[in-house]
This record gives structure tokens, C-alpha cells and sequence, in this order.
């Protein structure tokens, strides 16, 4: 599944190598909620792979949408069963526009309705079924 959402980025952690094969980076944007700024999100994501120079460009302040996959793993440890949820980054596109704001919206380009000059009168017309 893809997602998407804007934020704030509000920490930036360093490309951590969890093996030799395997680096990740985690970051998280802050989300405004609009009814009231004291609940806003704080989300926290992970770039992993070739991903994790993604965040390189961004700086701390800096809003930009999130492109992300939900994924979910079950961890089963000493009998003890976990779950752990992930929210992979796999794009960050800078020098989006503030999505509160509306563009103008486009012109009408309906037709206009006929008038009575447009409308034929009745039994003019021919007894066609179709």
C-alpha cells in the first residue's frame, strides 16, 4: 500500500549499518493537526538501502512530503510473540506548496441553457422512435 503525507522535519538520525548488508536512517515530521496545533503528529519514518541519502538534502524545518509503504512483521522471540510496524520512505519531494491553499478554480465552461428561441415548437418534431 502507498501513502502519502506532508510534514515538518523535526529530527534527522544518522544511517545506522544494522548488519553489513543492511543500513537504515530514521527521521520524523511533524503534522499539523488543524483543529488544534497542541495534538499535532509526530511521525516517524524509515529509509533504508539505497534510500537513506534521501533525507540528505532535507534540513531541520524543512516541509516536504512523505512518499511511504506501511509495513507490518511478527517477531517471535523466547515464545513471546511481537509485532512491529514500519513506515518505509521510498520518496521525499521538496518545495511543496502549503496544501491548505486553493488555486482559483477553473472557468464554467457549461453551456448556456437554451432560451425559448432554442426549443422547437411541439409536433414539430418527427415521429422517430430513437
Amino acid at each position: 500500500m502507498n501513502f502519502e503525507i506532508s510534514g515538518k522535519l523535526i529530527l534527522k538520525e544518522d544511517t545506522v549499518y544494522v548488519t553489513d548488508s543492511f543500513k537504515k536512517r530514521e527521521f520524523v515530521i511533524e503534522v499539523v493537526n488543524e483543529r488544534n496545533t497542541d495534538w499535532n503528529d509526530f511521525i516517524k519514518f524509515q529509509l533504508i538501502q539505497d534510500k537513506c541519502q534521501l533525507l540528505d538534502n532535507i534540513d531541520i524545518g524543512e516541509t516536504f512530503k512523505v512518499s511511504f509503504n506501511i509495513k507490518g512483521r511478527k517477531w517471535e522471540k523466547d515464545g513471546k510473540i511481537t509485532y512491529i510496524t514500519n513506515l518505509d520512505a521510498w520518496r521525499l519531494e521538496k518545495n511543496i506548496t502549503n496544501e491548505m491553499q486553493f488555486s482559483q478554480p477553473p472557468p464554467d465552461f457549461a453551456a448556456p441553457l437554451p432560451t425559448e428561441n432554442d426549443i422547437p415548437p411541439i409536433g414539430s418534431y418527427d415521429n422517430t422512435p430513437f
